[in-house]
């Protein structure tokens, strides 16, 4: 069975994700952390969805089968379990969330003892140990072995801490009017909370998850909300997290949605001018938009590109000891603070940003123009590789000639292949995207 996609295991709870399948996902996760143990004990946290509740229990009944002693820390931010999974010294940390996605959806994020996503090899160790039922029945244990499970509610303390000792000593967040939607999801306490204390004058709106509501019509995947409520009430910024508080996505003073890249771009040159980017380089994905690199290249800082995810683009960031990098959909990492996206982290460099400026954030977060760029899905009856594809570099060259960046891939969980094309002039853009859609109905 496979079960591991581009970040954790995902999908709709009570079908793909039913209580056994979780209990047994649990068991082998377990046995492989058993393997490299030094503490015999393993955090757990989850978002608001109501699905959490089942799939917690799942998770505790499996960990505990083969040993396992779990901490249970209720709605917490996906980046707060793999800071407290390190700094509580536990084996492994589980994050129960499907980030940006509906309710009836769920998933498991793991984190290893240093509060890292776990690599492709460690998630195929874990896949092979699921699928091995002489494993799954052998390794359990009886009597005194079996593991325990206690519930902790104070450890928000611990993760407001670390977020605000990110924020520069002599700032203050006094005077600013900040509109921030919790998505009604795992930042709804710990959000206001951490503004709030740092001086802000803070409206918070979607703080109140049923189980239900989460990312419904709100937060990062729905920012127009807070967009509107910034210039209902002139507001010097909007900040807008996802369910599980890993993603941002700003709203400047007018109101207007800030692009991802163009985020990112400030954030590094900001980072750049005070020396505090490790490496003259920062990581984006290849879906970034070329314009980044071209306005990063001017202060001759090198632009790495990884594959889509937040543990890919970090996976690239230790590899070139970078300290900084993201996605253009609003996972920023700040790996001298948090270990992964974190949207609170984030949102304190924007605002250090903002104030170190002396600007509005609708000019100091609007650095330079983005290139036209067409994203293109198309439903296909089957995945022929790319490279068994005749005639397809024959309809990309005269594409690439004329300057175009293309990006083509099949989804990992649907029939569909996606295309991007990039570039300087939109209407080569727009009739080599019509050439592309033609060659790619044609053939699939």
């Amino acid at each position: 069975m496979k079960l591991f996609g581009t970040d954790g295991v995902r999908g709709k709870a009570g079908d793909f994700l039913d209580a056994m399948t979780v209990l047994k996902l649990a068991k082998a996760a377990g046995i492989y952390f058993r393997k490299h143990s030094t503490t015999k004990k393993i955090l757990v946290g989850k978002d608001t969805r109501r699905s959490g509740y089942m799939i917690e229990n799942a998770l505790v009944s499996g960990l505990t089968a083969v040993g396992y002693d779990v901490i249970q820390i209720g709605p917490m931010p996906t980046p707060a379990i793999a800071y407290l999974t390190e700094s509580m010294r536990c084996d492994a940390g589980i994050m129960i969330s499907a980030s940006h996605n509906p309710y009836e959806d769920n998933g498991i994020k793991f984190f290893d003892n240093h509060g890292n996503k776990l690599s492709v090899a460690c998630e195929k160790a874990i896949e092979d140990i699921f699928n091995d039922n002489d494993a799954m029945i052998n390794e359990q244990v009886t009597g005194r072995d079996i593991g325990a499970s206690k519930r902790i509610d104070d450890v928000i303390g611990r993760y407001i801490v670390s977020i605000k000792s990110s924020f520069p000593k002599d700032l203050s967040l006094h005077g600013l009017r900040i509109v921030l939607d919790c998505a009604n999801g795992a930042a709804y306490k710990v959000g206001p909370t951490i503004l709030e204390e740092l001086g802000a004058d803070v409206i918070v709106i979607n703080n109140k998850p049923n189980g239900f509501n989460i990312n419904e019509n709100c937060g990062a995947m729905h920012p127009e909300a807070t967009a509107k409520l910034v210039r209902e009430y002139r507001a010097d910024i909007g900040l807008a997290l996802d369910g599980d508080a890993d993603r941002l996505v700003v709203i400047d003073d007018k109101g207007e949605i800030v692009d991802g890249d163009k985020l990112i771009g400030a954030l590094c040159k900001y980072l750049n001018e005070r020396k505090l980017l490790q490496g003259n380089a920062c990581v984006a994905t290849v879906m970034s938009n070329k314009a980044l690199e071209d306005y990063l290249a001017k202060d001759k800082i090198e632009l790495y590109r990884s594959d889509v995810g937040d543990k890919y683009v970090l996976e690239v960031m230790q590899a070139k000891g970078i300290n900084f990098g993201g996605e253009q959909s609003g996972h920023i990492i700040f790996s001298d603070v948090a270990k992964t996206g974190d949207g609170l982290a984030s949102a304190l460099q924007v605002l250090a940003l903002v104030l170190k400026s002396g600007k509005k954030a609708s000019e100091v977060l609007n650095p330079f123009s983005l290139y036209p760029q067409i994203l293109h899905n198309m439903k296909v009856t089957e995945k022929i590789p790319l490279d068994k594809l005749e005639g397809l570099e024959a309809i990309l060259k005269p594409i690439r000639e004329k300057g175009i960046r293309d990006l083509i891939r099949y989804s990992g969980t649907e029939n569909k292949i996606r295309l991007l094309l990039e570039g300087k002039k939109k209407k080569d853009v727009e009739e080599s995207m019509e050439t592309l859609i033609a060659f790619f109905k044609k053939v699939l």
